[in-house]
């Protein structure tokens, strides 16, 4: 190797090795002030408690003075030393360990081998230090600066009994790109619940607006808390309109990860009016319309945000309406799992029967209106009767059986705890809870659990709109800034194919549906199996028109399925009923 080469190389190697060594001595000594920061008002107390126990037993008769003694002498070893202090002794114990190791060595080379390993080392981590890309420090803002100073121990310690606080103490406070974060040392009267409850004290200590938000958890070791103070927004200066290439749900605020919800599960989408409840959910509507495995299906009686999506969901915006996209949805159910194959635990969505996301946009509305809605139906003697049906006893079933057979149910309301805001049938099935602002803990509790109060899922104290809190059991509650998509977008998307089911497949085939371009294509009608192929075969077979109340005697049915049947052939074409009443089977052409 030539000399330029070789000189290449060996500055190759010093410049990996400087590298090095600043990241580990950047490291450590980050570590070696976040410990003393931590530890050294330990260190004082426990001076204060020697002092105390010194002013009560002067003589040393008991041993409160020793204890505190050896306190104090625990506490001074548990702070490490600075980083440079640490080096230095390290460097001077190798140079003393190095010259009474080498005796033979002489003098003057082991002075000039020592000074000039010391300045290798010097100029490696200093042209490290220097070719180091600058950290952008975190500029506080004039709020952030006087939290700051009120966070110090000493501000803390002389206020804290003043504000029904003693007992409590902080450490050195740190801003980040999602707040100030602070550890709060606790004593035994205190805990991380108690000083949960205690939010309106620090606030007034702090002198922090009414409108920023607290976040109290239990810290990383017992007997300490860990205090945030939302100043900031990990989401700050990201783009929050959604785009095809922009799908995910929102930015989280602390973390500044990208959130999504995958299609599968069953949702509970809550918020109070102007929380941003339609908007937010404007993202997971299009990823459960989009493709060709993808349907969707929206029950709407409002007729607002329906109506935006009526070219790429079949949409319910009537209670009778309601009542006949339920029984299509509860029929569908039981097909898929009736011909489920053996050892397959949930359906694999295909182009022919695609995965279905029901959503019951405004679910109180929908158990308030879609109950006892008026159905004329036909008796067996060909008279026209009227009876009351109710979407939710269909939506329950869905929500219970649903998920095997591809078809999940969203649950969305602005009402959580008013009479069935959320039904105690549906309630239990929610795998994943997404709550916007809502006005009282007692609705946060009921959209995140009972215990969402004291695991810091505080859904009331959210700013509004548009900022969420997501619980599927594996998020902790960092607030998460949902992205923005306006109505004009959501009408410009491409149109899907809507589904619908107009009969039930053929036995022993695969189950066939009809999907159609919104008022272009005509559905395809397919035959007939289960239930409605007994009561065609018993019609085909009669010698003569077979009546409605017959049906049941000849086919062991009871007389409100044959009912339901009767009515899904004569629509479909299969049957016709005769002036007199009587049933007869169309021919095949």
């Amino acid at each position: 190797m030539s000399h330029p080469s070789a000189w290449q190389t060996h500055r190759q190697y010093a410049a990996t090795a400087a590298r090095w060594t600043a990241d580990r001595w950047s490291k450590e000594s980050d570590r070696r002030r976040t410990l003393r920061a931590t530890r050294k008002p330990l260190v004082r107390d426990a001076r204060a408690a020697l002092a105390q126990a010194q002013a009560t037993d002067p003589q040393k008769v008991t041993s409160l003075v020793h204890r505190a003694e050896r306190e104090l002498a625990t506490a001074k070893r548990r702070v490490p030393a600075p980083m440079w202090l640490f080096a230095s002794k390290a460097a001077v114990v190798t140079a003393a360990a190095g010259y009474v190791g080498l005796p033979l060595v002489p003098g003057r080379v082991w002075m000039w081998a020592a000074v000039a390993v010391s300045v290798a080392v010097a100029g490696a981590v200093l042209w490290a230090l220097l070719h180091r890309p600058a950290a952008s420090p975190i500029e506080p803002t004039a709020e952030e600066r006087d939290l700051l100073k009120r966070l110090q121990p000493e501000h803390w310690r002389e206020h804290a009994e003043q504000r029904g606080l003693a007992g409590t103490l902080t450490g050195r406070p740190r801003l980040t790109e999602s707040g100030i974060v602070v550890a709060v040392r606790l004593d035994g009267q205190w805990t991380t619940t108690k000083l949960r409850g205690s939010e309106d004290h620090i606030r007034a200590l702090l002198g922090a607006r009414t409108g920023l938000r607290f976040q109290i958890k239990a810290g990383k070791q017992g007997g300490w808390a860990e205090l945030t103070l939302r100043t900031r927004s990990a989401a700050d200066g990201d783009d929050l309109l959604w785009a095809p290439e922009r799908r995910s749900l929102g930015i989280d605020t602390v973390t500044g990860e990208h959130v999504t919800v995958p299609l599968g599960e069953r949702l509970l989408i809550a918020g109070r009016s102007g929380a941003g409840k339609s908007v937010a959910s404007r993202p997971l509507l299009f990823d459960a319309s989009e493709g060709d495995t993808n349907a969707l299906v929206i029950i709407d009686l409002k007729r607002v945000e329906g109506r935006l999506w009526d070219h790429r969901a079949r949409v319910a915006s009537t209670p009778e309406e309601v009542i006949a996209v339920v029984d299509e949805l509860e029929a569908e159910m039981h097909d898929r799992l009736n011909v489920l194959p053996k050892g397959q635990d949930t359906w694999g969505p295909t182009p022919d029967r695609p995965r279905i996301t029901v959503v019951v946009d405004e679910g109180a509305e929908v158990v308030t209106a879609a109950d006892k809605v008026p159905f004329p139906e036909e008796d067996g003697d060909g008279k026209t009767k009227v009876r009351t049906r109710s979407a939710l006893p269909g939506l329950e079933s869905i929500a219970r059986m649903g998920r095997a057979a591809c078809i999940d149910l969203w649950w969305m309301t602005q009402k959580p705890t008013i009479g069935d805001g959320v039904p105690k049938q549906i309630a239990p099935q929610i795998s994943t809870s997404i709550c916007l602002a809502v006005r009282t803990p007692a609705e946060a509790r009921v959209v995140l659990g009972e215990d969402a109060q004291a695991k810091g899922w505080n859904a009331d104290e959210l700013p509004a709109p548009g900022v969420a809190l997501i619980r599927d059991g594996k998020r902790g509650p960092d607030p998460v800034k949902v992205r923005y998509m306006d109505k004009a977008v959501v009408i410009d998307l491409p149109d899907q194919p809507i589904w619908s089911r107009t009969t039930t497949p053929t036995t022993g085939t695969a189950p066939t549906l009809t999907l159609v371009k919104p008022a272009t294509a005509a559905p395809v009608v397919a035959a007939v199996d289960g239930t409605d192929a007994r009561i065609l075969d018993a019609i085909e077979t009669a010698a003569a028109p077979v009546r409605q109340k017959d049906l049941a005697e000849t086919t062991g049915l009871s007389k409100g399925t044959v009912s339901k049947a009767v009515k899904r052939l004569t629509d479909t074409g299969h049957i016709t009923r005769q002036p007199d009443g009587g049933l007869t089977a169309e021919k095949a052409a």
